[in-house]
């Protein structure tokens, strides 16, 4: 079973289909609030929907239309093709010592020419390497970069092929154990025969998180990172960061950003090199362009931003 089949087809409302029937203006900060629990916790989107067509709005559009507005759409935001001659995508398997499974998988997107390339590496959100995740490795490697994105849930099975049971999948595992699939798939990049030796780090909420510990870990094996709304590390560990940062913030984002000052303030004060913007109108999520949230103005910038820095310091 899906974990969508136990959802009450009379609850649906057919205007939601069509996320282009929904103004993303128009969405209610509640809906939005709710989508936020509903990405960040082990609520099922049954919970979800039913929660969201139990809020009272004002309006002409039900909070159940909003809800479903949200959910992604991945085949309609898909900006680069896995055929597009600028690039070779492959999945590539290889050891992972002390993970999950002691394997792991990812997908690697080579650019056109012999290389070898800067490498940058690509760290889903919470749910495993959805097509989105897949998308973005694809438009770092049309930039110039050898990209890969692991699959933190490859030594399970994978992604399942929903965001639902993607995220169930991902908090079943050991956290610890998951992060040192992702600390070895950073190293396997870095010595991959396609790559210079210079690394860079990007992710996206979970992922950005992981970007943040990847510098503590990596210490001067790391040459650059990107975070997009990720956890902070914990000031303690900052001085260990070597890493030039480039951090990515949306302005409604509290449970994020109540952690801005205390990194900002370490980074400072180890002196880490860094930059932190803030993207005005924004939620968390705004870069991923397969629901709502995304602000293409504020995607747009960031994604420049993100392409000239690892240019600069992965060159």
């Amino acid at each position: 079973m899906r974990p969508d089949d136990d959802i009450n087809p009379q609850a649906i409302d057919p205007q939601a289909i069509d996320p282009q029937a929904i103004d993303p203006q128009a969405i209610d900060p509640q809906v939005f609030e709710l989508y936020d629990e509903y990405c960040h916790s082990a609520m099922p989107r049954r919970v979800f929907l039913e929660r969201a067509a139990a809020l009272t709005l004002v309006g002409g559009v039900s909070a159940m239309a909003m809800a479903q507005a949200l959910l992604p759409r991945y085949a309609e935001a898909q900006q680069i093709s896995f055929t597009d001659a600028r690039i070779t995508p492959r999945y590539v398997d290889y050891d992972s010592p002390g993970g999950t499974s002691g394997r792991m998988r990812g997908y690697l997107v080579q650019p056109a020419g012999a290389g070898p390339f800067p490498a940058v590496i690509v760290i889903h959100e919470n749910r495993g390497l959805n097509p989105y995740i897949e998308d973005v490795a694809r438009r770092m490697a049309v930039e110039g970069f050898l990209a890969l994105a692991p699959d933190g849930l490859a030594p399970v099975g994978g992604y399942p092929g929903n965001d639902d049971a993607g995220k169930a999948l991902q908090a079943s595992l050991d956290r610890g154990k998951l992060m040192t699939d992702l600390l070895n798939s950073a190293r396997y990049l870095k010595a991959h025969t396609l790559a210079t030796g210079k690394l860079g780090a990007t992710g996206f909420c979970f992922g950005g998180g992981v970007v943040n510990a990847l510098a503590v870990e990596m210490g001067a094996d790391l040459q650059a990172g990107a975070p997009f709304y990720g956890a902070a590390a914990a000031s303690a560990d900052v001085p260990r960061i070597k890493a030039a940062l480039l951090v990515h913030y949306a302005e409604d984002d509290p449970r994020i950003n109540a952690m801005r000052p205390d990194f900002e303030a370490a980074l400072k004060a180890s002196g880490v090199e860094h930059e932190m913007h803030v993207y005005p109108g924004t939620r968390h999520g705004f870069h991923n362009n397969s629901t709502p949230r995304y602000a293409p103005d504020a995607a747009a910038l960031a994604w420049s931003r993100t392409v000239a820095f690892f240019k600069q310091h992965l060159a």
